[in-house]
């Protein structure tokens, strides 16, 4: 992207910054930010590929509604920041790649265990070697799970469901699943034979990047009822997920921006920046990519809950715990587009929501969060890094009026994977988790170093914002012990 000029920012409130309207932008771009992060969206040398003229470009686009927004940890992506939210009218509106971005519906899963941190002690070693050994990971890893084409395009329907039948987890496992792990809408049919045989045999697999499963201890509870709900309690041993769909959705991403580059020159929708290209939300093509888009979504829930069930069966084999004692808190997605009712101007309405690198945030009260948690809302789960803490937070009616029901997912990135190599040596890096005591396993040394907390932005920084803007509300704090990276 070539350099622009920084627009122009306005305070609001507190932790509230926007861009109003200007040249072609249809709604205003809203920030959640402090004054360190934005002095840090506009420095200099961010201007190249700059998040804010993202945020001003998806503010353009045609049936755009309220704001263009970006949570606390926004940091450039693919045509749409990472850290973005944008609803849209079905009518006149749009659905983007950008929006949804390349591997779609990664997302997060929580775990909670009867295990107390001294059911832990001197034994973290044996746990790390066997989730290690049991959960397939890195690049290009495959599953035990062997399957047909015909056998995919079930998991592409059916998600997290699919796998369940086939003896992965429970069908409790399924109610504590954002959308129940199957989300409507799915067609096979649109997506390429080439996409489901990269898939056929990673099922049930982590992958690299930033993917993990990491055991962690409760260590901080802000929300006595809240954590009550979701059956959170200080000292307790808890199991984070956190992968997508893998290749195939990576894949789906590949094949349809050729497609939405020629359907926006076919509908006159300007193109800004090549992966932000789009079709209108009704057209052929608009109802071709949400379909596959379901359909990718649906894999990715299917893979976590054939790795919830090897974190079980690791566990297991670690510490003789019952695979049973082990239940699902919840699970929830970003990269997603999702049809959702919101309230716009005081109307009801139908909205096509993109979330990339942000999650689904519903506060107390709606029907789609599962009734023990719903006088609370929803849990949100903010994954950190492997050195410092994730974050159990909770859907505020707040954020519902503001940001759809939207929030942030993780840190965000503060330095390129290119860099991070180059400044954090693997070596070093594991060294100084161990003294701290976290132990970590990968699969490659890139993963560690192009992981490190050195290369992310400080979590309690950009959870501290969302809460302290009332979008979230913070329920727990959970500090690493074992991780196991791709």
């Amino acid at each position: 992207m070539a350099q622009q000029a920084t627009p122009q920012i306005t305070r609001i409130d507190r932790y509230v910054y926007e861009i109003p309207p200007r040249g072609e932008m249809r709604v205003p771009a809203r920030i959640y930010a402090d004054e360190e992060v934005i002095q840090a969206l506009t420095a200099p040398a961010t201007q190249e590929w700059s998040a804010l003229q993202q945020l001003v470009n998806v503010a353009s686009l045609p049936g755009i509604q309220r704001a263009a927004l970006a949570m606390a940890d926004v940091h450039p992506g693919y045509g749409f920041p990472i850290g973005g939210v944008a609803a849209f009218d079905p009518s006149d509106g749009v659905i983007s790649v950008a929006g949804v971005g390349f591997d779609i519906n990664c997302g997060v899963r929580l775990l909670r265990t009867e295990l107390a941190r001294a059911d832990l002690a001197g034994k973290e070693e044996r746990v790390a070697d066997a989730l290690f050994q049991d959960v397939p990971a890195g690049l290009g890893s495959t599953g035990e799970l062997r399957l047909t084409e015909q056998e995919i395009d079930r998991v592409l329907r059916e998600g997290a469901s699919y796998a369940v039948r086939l003896g992965y987890g429970t069908p409790d496992d399924l109610t504590y699943i954002e959308e129940n792990g199957q989300l409507a809408g799915a067609d096979p049919a649109q997506v390429s034979r080439t996409a489901k045989q990269r898939q056929l045999r990673q099922v049930g697999t982590l992958g690299s990047g930033n993917h993990f499963v990491e055991v962690q201890v409760v260590d901080e509870i802000f929300d006595e009822e809240a954590a009550r709900a979701f059956g959170l309690e200080r000292g307790q041993i808890t199991v984070m997920l956190h992968t997508g769909s893998r290749a195939l959705g990576h894949q789906i991403g590949t094949d349809y921006l050729p497609i939405l580059e020629r359907a926006a020159k076919k509908y006159g929708i300007p193109i800004r920046e090549r992966e932000l290209v789009c079709a209108p939300i009704d057209s052929p093509e608009g109802r071709q990519y949400y379909a596959a888009v379901m359909a990718g979504a649906n894999c990715a829930f299917a893979n976590r809950q054939v790795l919830t069930h090897l974190v079980r069966e690791a566990l297991r084999h670690a510490l003789g715990v019952d695979p049973a004692t082990i239940r699902t808190v919840y699970e929830v997605a970003h990269n997603t587009v999702k049809f959702e009712l919101h309230e716009v101007d005081g109307q009801r309405k139908r909205l096509l929501v993109h979330r990339k690198g942000a999650t689904r945030a519903f506060g107390p009260g709606r029907p789609e969060i599962p009734e023990r948690y719903r006088a609370v809302g929803q849990p949100v789960l903010v994954g950190g890094t492997m050195g410092t803490a994730s974050y159990v937070l909770r859907g505020t009616e707040r954020g519902m009026r503001e940001t759809f029901g939207s929030a942030l997912h993780g840190a965000g990135r503060a330095t390129s994977r290119t860099k991070a190599k180059k400044a954090f040596p693997a070596d070093r890096v594991v060294h100084q988790l161990r003294e701290r005591g976290i132990i970590v396993r990968a699969h490659g040394r890139a993963s560690i170093s192009e992981e490190a907390p050195g290369a992310y932005k400080d979590v309690e920084q950009v959870v501290d914002i969302m809460s302290g803007a009332g979008i979230v509300a913070k329920v727990a704090r959970l500090r690493p012990l074992v991780t196991i990276k791709g």
